[in-house]
């Protein structure tokens, strides 16, 4: 729910195909990102309308959030899952594909010689660089409530 960004972008779906793997994406699943279905369909990708298909015909599953219940239900056993996961604070869910006996990987768990996380460092940039927008937005609402406040009521100062 309100996720835009899209896992595999059409470039991808290319180098998959290119490797012989046919690739489903569920229509309109770019589009958030600017991606379109003709974009996915010239890289080599068979479109399908209902996420239900994509998950019946895959064996790997590959997307950007954590799933959500109604995609928990399609998860099947031995299907792999390829996704930010977060489970720490989602006990349910770890449960859920425990029981649901799905290989699931978190990108945030992927691992290079050293240390280094591939997968998540980029995640972080953009969220550092958000967290700084964020805070000027939330900031800048506070000074106009603030402007407002002393304005409609002179005897009410509100301290920040």
């Amino acid at each position: 729910d309100h996720e835009y960004r899209v896992a595999v972008t059409p470039a991808g779906v290319h180098q998959l195909v290119n490797d012989g793997h046919q690739t489903l994406v569920q229509t309109g699943a770019g589009k958030g990102s600017s991606l379109t279905d003709e974009d996915y369909a010239q890289a080599g990708a068979a479109l399908v309308d209902t996420a239900e298909e994509v998950f019946a015909q895959s064996n790997l599953i590959v997307k950007v959030k954590e799933p959500q219940p109604a995609e928990l239900a399609m998860l099947r056993d031995g299907q792999v899952l390829f996704t930010y996961l977060h489970l720490a604070p989602e006990r349910r869910l770890t449960e859920e594909l425990l029981e649901r006996r799905v290989i699931a990987i978190g990108y945030e768990t992927v691992e290079e010689e050293g240390g280094r996380l591939p997968l998540l460092t980029p995640m972080s940039e953009v969220a550092g660089r958000m967290a700084v927008h964020e805070g000027a937005k939330y900031l800048e609402s506070a000074v106009a409530a603030r402007e407002f406040s002393s304005v409609a009521s002179p005897a009410f100062v509100p301290v920040w």
